[in-house]
Formats: structure tokens, C-alpha cells, sequence
């Protein structure tokens, strides 16, 4: 039954991502924390995703932006080996809560602000973006759709941000992998449930696409913005004691 309920739970993230143009952690995080722990969540949550990101590049590999990936990667290498390495050590639990405000806070300004355009990115923007992303997110698991503003103010939507996120994502989670078996953080029931939310990848991403190839690049910025409001909330949801503490 925790397989079905994680399968389950994986495929509708795994399309709701593929529409809104990621997020898919957002779901499954508060489930692995309950079912397996607090320690299983970045490597188990890091596996899934690799998994699930590798199959979206055989479906959009002629969409990704190769300039925007190039200029991202230092950073992600960098990030994501300082992130993993650091999650050993420090226990930032209140580093969900400030992405949730900054979600918040981008939904806030588009939707109030210029919807067309809220701030103008350079591509050499990526390198700090990714490097700082890539950290968090080893640190946390998942930083949700917090780069998703950064690319449609650059001019990437729908199959292009989907195709350019989901190469920055394999790689990183490549490298955090790495970091987390040698550190011994990664054993084999983590892998297990990874490879679960990995397999539930499969169909969803081949729903998702199909519907993704039917919605207008209007439409799609507004999904990708609810969704983003959406995560931010449940991130401070789940953050809830800390902020009471506070």
C-alpha cells in the first residue's frame, strides 16, 4: 500500500509539473517526510527526479536552450556539490520558508506588476541563478518552481523551459547523488522508493506533453504562475512551527 499511495501521488506531481513547468517535489516531499523520514527526502526525492527528468529529454530535446544550460552549468556543478555536502552538517529549516515568500512575492509582481515582462534577464544571469538554486536545493531537496519566473522573463515557455530545466535538473541530481552515497546517505530502500517515483514518471510525462502541446503560451504562464503561488504557500504550510516559534 505505501508503494501505491507513492506511485500514486508521484504520477499526478509528475503531471502537474509537465504543465506548469515543474514543481513536482512540492507534492511529493511532505509524503516521503511522513512515510520514510526526514533523512529520506533529499535522496530519495533527488533519485525519483532523476529518473523522471531523463525521460522528458527524450521527449524535448530540440527544445532546450543550449546558451541558457551553458551558462548555468558552473553553477550547478558548484552548487549542487556544496549543497550536498553541506546537508551533512546544517539543518536550515528555515530556508523553505523564505523560497515561500520569495514565491509569493514573484506571484505577487506579476500578477500586480507587467504581465508580459516583470524584470529583464541577461543569460550571464543564469551562472549566479543556478549556482544558488542548485545549493538550496541540496540543502532542502527542492527549491520548487522558483526558477520557472527567471525563464519566462528570458523568453523560454511551455516545451522549451520544460526541455532546458529538466537538462540543468540531471545534472545536478547526478552530482548530489554522488555526494550523498559517499557520505553514506543514500542506501538501497532510498533508491527503491526513488525508482518508484521515477517509474511513475513514465505515463505522467506522456499525458502531460500531449496536454502541454495543447495549451497557448498565455495559458501556460498563467498555470505556471498559480502554481507558483500554490507552492509558496505549502511551503510555509509546512514550515508553520517554525514561523509560530518565531
Amino acid at each position: 500500500m505505501p508503494f501505491v499511495v507513492l506511485g500514486v501521488v508521484s504520477f499526478l506531481s509528475w503531471f502537474i509539473s509537465m504543465v506548469a513547468g515543474g514543481g513536482s517535489p512540492l507534492m511529493l516531499i511532505p509524503l516521503v517526510s511522513f512515510m520514510y523520514g526526514a533523512q529520506a527526502v533529499a535522496p530519495v526525492i533527488t533519485t525519483g527526479m532523476l529518473l523522471g527528468n531523463i525521460q522528458r529529454l527524450f521527449y524535448f530535446w530540440e527544445d532546450i536552450e543550449w546558451e541558457v544550460t551553458l551558462w548555468q552549468l558552473p553553477g550547478v556543478i558548484v552548487g549542487s556539490i556544496l549543497g550536498a555536502f553541506t546537508l551533512n552538517y546544517i539543518n536550515l529549516e528555515w530556508l523553505q520558508f523564505v523560497i515561500g515568500i520569495s514565491l509569493l512575492l514573484m506571484v505577487a509582481n506579476y500578477w500586480f506588476g507587467n504581465q508580459e515582462s516583470t524584470f529583464t534577464l541577461k543569460t550571464w544571469q543564469f551562472l549566479p541563478l543556478g549556482f544558488g538554486n542548485s545549493f538550496a536545493s541540496g540543502l532542502i531537496g527542492s527549491t520548487g518552481p522558483i526558477m520557472n519566473p527567471a525563464y519566462i522573463n528570458y523568453g523560454l515557455l511551455k516545451e522549451a523551459m520544460v526541455a532546458t530545466k529538466a537538462a540543468n535538473i540531471i545534472l545536478a541530481h547526478v552530482i548530489k547523488l554522488c555526494a550523498y552515497a559517499s557520505l553514506g546517505n543514500l542506501n538501497r530502500e532510498y533508491v527503491i522508493y526513488g525508482v518508484v517515483i521515477g517509474a511513475a514518471a513514465f505515463p505522467a510525462n506522456w499525458l502531460g506533453q500531449w496536454v502541454l502541446s495543447k495549451m497557448s503560451n498565455d495559458l501556460f504562464k498563467q498555470v505556471t504562475f498559480i502554481f507558483i503561488a500554490v507552492s509558496g504557500i505549502m511551503m510555509l504550510w509546512e514550515q508553520r512551527q517554525v514561523l509560530m516559534a518565531w
